[in-house]
């Protein structure tokens, strides 16, 4: 049975840096064949898509407002979320996804497997 298990979530000052980490376990084939997401839910809103990548990482999105700031990534087991000059606005859950079809951007429906999620903070 194919499972995602986070770490690296946290409390963090702004302008801080966080890197979330997301194990794979039970998939068939290793990371780049499967499209992989990060997604986050802050206190009051819906969960939205951060950063998505297709099969192989040919094509990668940002959430605008994390551009240039948050680096999505993998290894064969492991998918990352890099995030530098965290913002008070960032705090959230975040969640990583992998999905066994194609990439659709930060479509949630399109992704079969979802880690546990774990809170990420931003405070003085």
């Amino acid at each position: 049975q194919p499972q995602l298990v986070e770490s690296g979530g946290g409390l963090v000052q702004p302008g801080g840096s966080l890197r979330r980490s997301c194990a794979a376990s039970g998939f068939t084939f290793g990371l780049n064949h499967y499209a992989i997401g990060w997604f986050r839910q802050a206190p009051g809103k819906e969960r939205e898509g951060v950063s998505g990548s297709s099969r192989n990482g040919g094509t990668t999105n940002y959430a605008d407002s994390v551009k240039g700031r948050f680096t999505i990534s993998r290894d064969r087991s492991t998918v990352y979320l890099q995030m530098n000059n965290l913002r008070p606005e960032d705090p959230g859950i975040y969640s990583c996804a992998v999905a066994r079809s194609s990439y659709r951007g930060s479509s949630q429906s399109s992704y079969q497997y979802w880690g546990q999620g774990t809170q990420v903070t931003v405070s003085p």
